[in-house]
């Protein structure tokens, strides 16, 4: 490990609109903030291809463009944005006390105040053509992506309340849902089920998977799979939705940080503080219910005033030497 240590006030890791939100704000405080990008610069939405629902585009924008630009704000206002990943972290128990957080494995950044907005990654099937297809009429997002095959045929596949959730919201937009269960059961709940069994536009299909997604550039059909006759079967789609879960992006957490049993962050409830002093999360990694562009940006916001007035009612490490000289 290298001897190197950077001491900072504030250190944001990971990037997408939470991060580069909470960047902007913690700039504009004077909180001199570094940030670091992860493995996947800009997040989720670097792999969707039109965002139609964030305010401010009134003809939408493709989501690299959008990411660009808000890292692009935020350096303007002085964020300093860096290509890594933090592989280690080691949280001060006290309040006012300094952050240790390992970058790539050899760099140490010790911080006065951190913010984390790692996000969720979502869960996909794994197949080759699904992964081709991504952003070609494959989403892991019916709320973000449900309006461009608005009057289509569309599949989902889960058994889950979001997958049932998501199934009653495509059916509001969508010709005709078909929705893929693994099982010969859905796991949502009995409310849940008497939605999408008693909405006339949704088909449920159990015992059930997908075989392949077909399509060349775009989706154009689903070959599906009865894992109980091994019987395949073709349908025409438009597009196709995984609503199998997420994972939320903090295993380097773990053990150091408050989070429940699927592993997302726990924050004060209309806060963003974690259970550590002057560690804040925003974004999906601490959102398992909205995980939207805009709600994760709002909760970047709120850490980045947070991680302001904790340093102000602690004091700056920083200000205190220069007090002392």
């Amino acid at each position: 490990m290298s001897d190197t240590i950077e001491r900072i006030k504030c250190l944001i890791i990971g990037s997408g609109p939470a991060g580069y939100t909470a960047a902007i704000y913690a700039s504009r405080a004077d909180l001199n903030p570094v940030l670091y990008t992860g493995m996947e610069p800009g997040g989720q939405l670097t792999t969707t291809t039109e965002v139609d629902n964030f305010p401010g585009y009134p003809e939408g924008i493709d989501g690299p463009t959008m990411m660009i630009q808000l890292q692009q704000q935020a350096e303007r206002f002085g964020t300093e944005v860096r290509i890594g990943l933090a592989t280690s972290v080691e949280f001060s128990e006290k309040e006012g006390g300094i952050h240790k957080v390992t970058v790539d494995n050899n760099k140490v950044i010790e911080a006065e105040t951190v913010i984390i907005s790692t996000g969720a990654t979502a869960k996909y099937l794994g197949l080759e053509s699904e992964q081709r297809l991504r952003g070609g009429g494959v989403s892991a997002c019916a709320v973000c992506d449900g309006f461009f095959y608005k009057n289509q045929d569309v599949a989902i596949v889960g058994a889950g309340d979001t997958a049932a959730e998501e199934a009653t919201y495509l059916s509001n937009i969508c010709k005709n849902v078909t929705m893929l269960v693994r099982k010969d059961r859905m796991r949502a709940s009995k409310a849940m089920q008497h939605r999408v069994n008693n909405t006339k536009n949704i088909t449920v299909l159990y015992n059930t998977e997908v075989d392949e997604v077909l399509g060349d550039q775009v989706v154009e059909g689903l070959r599906m799979k009865n894992n109980q006759t091994n019987e395949t079967s073709e349908i025409e789609i438009t597009g196709l939705f995984v609503a199998i879960g997420h994972k939320p992006n903090t295993d380097i957490f773990k053990g150091q940080l408050e989070m429940d049993e699927t592993g997302y962050l726990i924050t004060e409830p209309g806060r963003t503080f974690t259970n550590k002093p002057g560690v804040f999360a925003a974004g999906d990694v601490q959102d398992h219910e909205y995980r939207q562009a805009i709600t994760a940006a709002g909760t970047g916001c709120m850490a980045a005033m947070d991680a302001e007035r904790y340093l102000a009612e602690v004091g700056s490490i920083e200000d205190v030497q220069t007090a002392q000289y």
